[in-house]
């Protein structure tokens, strides 16, 4: 037991931080490792919790720099898309569907990495677009996260924007997953006890991440967002093909 919570807080840290410098990708770091102690049923809920924890405090204190105009758009048809996602994919089709989704990440990142192509989306209409996706998905398959990534990518949003908007879009539309776990049975009392250990990590991991963000220049910052894309569709590829 004690060597498991060694484990599961260092894995937390580390996720936890990435999530404070980027605004995302802390359960690409997570639900690997903590999968080789934990059963899936134990560690998806914890780490939808700690996500949820993080992009709190994130939010709280960047809660000026967000365009709720842009960001209410995205939230609304995220939503809309979860239940499209639950009923019509979630049992059929996963594997062409994440397929799919890795190579289109990969054909996206290498392009605008090695291209530096500075092409921009100019309006909000493709908002409903990319909000969809991501409700689909995220219903589906719990990867919510890449269109909005994408969608940040293609407006420009500085580093500030960026992490701050992620957190306000993923927040709400990861209360709805949190919920599906709480009415899935995955509420558990070893659930909210590891939570509760994460809890003064987290914290830590989250003032050491606002450092390091603040850091980075703007200029570096999105071709490590391409990079951080990159890994995020190898790995679902691996686990697709591999795991």
């Amino acid at each position: 037991m004690e060597s498991e919570l060694i484990f599961f807080l260092i894995v937390i840290f580390f996720a936890g931080l990435l999530r404070s410098i980027f605004g995302f990708g802390d359960a690409l770091i997570a639900m690997p490792l903590l999968a080789l102690f934990f059963s899936i049923k134990t560690a998806t809920p914890i780490v939808a919790f700690s996500g949820f924890y993080i992009s709190l405090i994130i939010l709280v204190r960047n809660f000026k720099k967000i365009e709720f105009n842009q960001i209410r758009t995205l939230i609304i048809f995220s939503i809309l898309g979860i239940p499209i996602g639950v009923v019509y994919l979630s049992q059929t089709y996963e594997l062409l569907v994440k397929t799919i989704l890795a190579i289109v990440i990969l054909i996206f990142s290498f392009f605008n990495l090695f291209t530096l192509s500075d092409f921009r989306l100019r309006s909000n209409k493709y908002a409903p677009v990319f909000g969809i996706l991501s409700g689909i998905l995220g219903g589906a398959y719990n990867t919510n996260g890449p269109p909005i990534i994408i969608y940040g990518t293609l407006k420009g949003w500085t580093p500030e924007q960026f992490r701050a908007i992620l957190q306000g879009i993923f927040l709400p539309t990861n209360l709805f997953i949190i919920a599906s776990h709480g009415i899935a049975g995955l509420w558990t009392p070893i659930v909210f006890n590891y939570f509760i250990y994460s809890l003064p990590v987290l914290t830590i991991a989250y003032l050491v991440g606002r450092k390091l963000h603040k850091m980075i220049p703007a200029d570096k910052f999105t071709k490590i967002v391409y990079l951080i894309l990159i890994i995020i569709a190898l790995v679902l590829l691996f686990n697709l093909y591999f795991y």
